[in-house]
C-alpha cells in the first residue's frame, strides 16, 4: 500500500523514498561500515523521517540486507533438461549480477561485517542466502531424477562450495581466466565423485 503522508517539499515518499532509503543504506555501509552507521543517519541521507524508515523495517540489519539484496536480480533456475545445461545458465547469471565493481565492493563489506556481527550474518544468510541454496537445489534434485549425479550428493555442501570459490574469485584471486570459466571448471571437480561429469 503507497504512502499518503503529508511531507515537506522535496521530500521523497512511496516508491521513491523507498529507493532513496536503500542508496542512503548503501552508501553509509561503504562510508563507515555497519557498526559505524545508524537509522538516523541513514534518514537524514535519505531526506525521510525516522518512522518512514521502521514501517518498513524492524531493525538495521533487516534493512542493510534489504539494501544488499537490491543489488542483485532475482535469477531463476532454467530447466533446460541437463546438470550442466542448468549450471552454466547458472554461472553466467551469477556473473552478470556480481561482476562489477560496486558489487565487488559490496561483497567484500558483506564479508568483513558477517565476520563481526553474528546477527547480520543470520539476517543476511536468511534473506539472501538461503533462497539461493533453496533454487540450487532444484537443479540438483532434477539431476538426481536425471541419473547425471549420485542420489547422496548433497546439494548444501556442493552450494558451500561454490559460494565459496565465487567469493574467493570475485574478491581474492587474479583475473587469469573468465570468472565463468573459473566456476565451471571448480563445479566439474567438485562433481567429479559424484558421477556429475
Amino acid at each position: 500500500m503507497s504512502e499518503h503522508v503529508k511531507s515537506s517539499p522535496g521530500r521523497p515518499r512511496s516508491v521513491q523514498a523507498h529507493q532513496a532509503i536503500i542508496q542512503a543504506t548503501l552508501d553509509q555501509l561503504a562510508q563507515v561500515g555497519y557498526q559505524g552507521m545508524s537509522i538516523e543517519a541513514i534518514a537524514a541521507r535519505a531526506r525521510v523521517g525516522k518512522p518512514t524508515i521502521y514501517r518498513r523495517y524492524r531493525s538495521k540489519e533487516e534493512l542493510i540486507a534489504d539494501a544488499i539484496k537490491s543489488l542483485r536480480e532475482e535469477v531463476p533456475i532454467p530447466d533446460t533438461g541437463s546438470l550442466w545445461g542448468d549450471l552454466d545458465i547458472f554461472i553466467e547469471n551469477a556473473a552478470k549480477a556480481t561482476l562489477s565493481s560496486l558489487v565487488r565492493q559490496t561483497i567484500a563489506l558483506i564479508i568483513s561485517t558477517a565476520s563481526s556481527s553474528p546477527q547480520f550474518a543470520f539476517v543476511y544468510w536468511a534473506e539472501y542466502m538461503k533462497p539461493r541454496l533453496q533454487a540450487f537445489s532444484v537443479v540438483l534434485e532434477r539431476a538426481k531424477g536425471r541419473n547425471e549425479i549420485q542420489a547422496d550428493t548433497d546439494p548444501d555442501l556442493v552450494f558451500d562450495l561454490m559460494s565459496g570459490a565465487m567469493l574467493y574469485a570475485l574478491v581474492f584471486k587474479p583475473a587469469t581466466e573468465p570468472f565463468e570459466a573459473y566456476i565451471h571448471r571448480a563445479l566439474k571437480l567438485l562433481l567429479k565423485g559424484t558421477g556429475g561429469e
